[in-house]
């Protein structure tokens, strides 16, 4: 049963996995959701720059 094999692997390894705690999770958390808002607003503006260029023509 090769299937049961791996699972047993599996729940082998992430036992060995080190979670982040509270802390670091609240941080890392809010340095993605940071990233993630920076980037949706800079491509928003280049995506309308080019819409107004495009629209100069």
């Amino acid at each position: 049963m090769k299937v049961i094999k791996f699972f047993k692997n599996v729940s082998r390894e992430m036992k060995k996995v080190s979670w982040p705690k509270g802390k670091e999770l609240t941080s890392y958390t809010i340095t993605v959701i940071t990233t993630v808002v920076f980037v949706a607003i800079f491509f928003t503006l280049v995506d309308l720059g080019i819409t107004q260029i495009l629209e100069l023509f």
